[in-house]
């Protein structure tokens, strides 16, 4: 039988709004990029006096505006002033830090300077801190409507096992198409496996015997995220930024790590879940993370 007119307009509907919110999406990532190089360019000029009078404080001040938004290169730079005490004080654990958030997102020559000040340290710098932001006062709604856009077996799966685990099945569609884009067979060259992307320690943590299994998967993937967001007391934006970098660098940066990968990740989920920032949560699955006190200091 051929679909309706009705039926068709529908879906053409749906899918037109989903590439729309993939653009703006896509939009705010590629705006939180620019702003971050812009800042990093006027910092770069008042560390040397390019142009403008020179200004070590103002420089290590745009430096850190950029890093916080998971600028590499203003990390490192501002890790070097730090470590040389290149017009500021001289602060190897401020350094270790800095230098640290850079070699994770890939800069050689930051690992080489962890070599020098010394390896991680816990304590994140006050200009790392996100400003306070009041909750929106009108609640959005999601952006994606993945009943359209998902395939009709994995969309009913997480329809039926999702109420399960005490997950919002629009929380865990958004997770599936962020990961694999609905591909039950996808891997990654970290060896993250099939729709929830599950790397073989979170499949062997949660019984996941077959990754590739659909049904296996999502439930894997929802125990997870049912953890998750016990751990983060129904935080959805930790709760991405843990599910893509990892709990440990969550609470290693008291919030979401400033990678530019990850931040992009954490927009994309919250986007797609709409509602409220906070998720209900069974606090009986595991005690929150000790850092969650720090995480909402101000």
């Amino acid at each position: 039988m051929c679909p309706s007119v009705r039926t068709l307009s529908s879906l053409l509907l749906a899918l037109c709004s989903a590439a729309a919110s993939l653009a703006v999406q896509a939009q705010k990532s590629e705006a939180d990029g620019t702003l971050a190089t812009k800042l990093r360019t006027q910092a770069i000029a008042a560390e040397h006096g390019e142009g403008v009078a020179r200004d070590p404080v103002l420089a290590a001040t745009l430096y850190c505006q950029s890093a916080r938004l998971g600028d590499a290169q203003s990390q490192y730079n501002l890790g070097w002033m730090h470590a040389n005490g290149r017009g500021i004080a001289r602060n190897d654990v401020a350094a270790a830090f800095f230098f640290h958030a850079a070699a994770e997102q890939g800069l050689e020559a930051a690992r080489r300077m962890l070599q020098v000040v010394g390896g991680r340290t816990t304590e994140v710098p006050d200009c790392m801190r996100p400003p306070a932001v009041s909750p929106p006062a009108v609640v959005s709604p999601p952006s994606v409507n993945y009943e359209v856009i998902a395939p009709r077996k994995i969309f009913e799966l997480v329809m039926q096992l999702a109420p399960q685990f005490k997950v919002e099945p629009q929380l865990a569609l958004a997770i599936i198409a962020a990961e694999s884009n609905f591909n039950s067979l996808a891997l990654s060259p970290k060896n993250a496996q099939g729709l929830m992307q599950l790397i073989p320690e979170t499949s062997q943590r949660f019984k996941v015997k077959n990754a590739f299994d659909p049904a296996q998967n999502i439930r894997g993937g929802l125990t997870y995220l049912r953890w998750l967001l016990a751990y983060f007391e129904g935080d959805v934006a930790l709760v991405a930024a843990a599910y893509n970098a990892g709990e440990g660098k969550v609470e290693r940066y008291r919030g979401v790590p400033p990678y530019l990968e990850t931040r992009a990740y954490v927009q994309k989920i919250l986007k797609a879940v709409g509602g409220a920032p906070a998720h209900p949560f069974d606090a009986t699955v595991t005690r929150p993370s000790p850092t969650m006190a720090q995480i909402r200091l101000p």
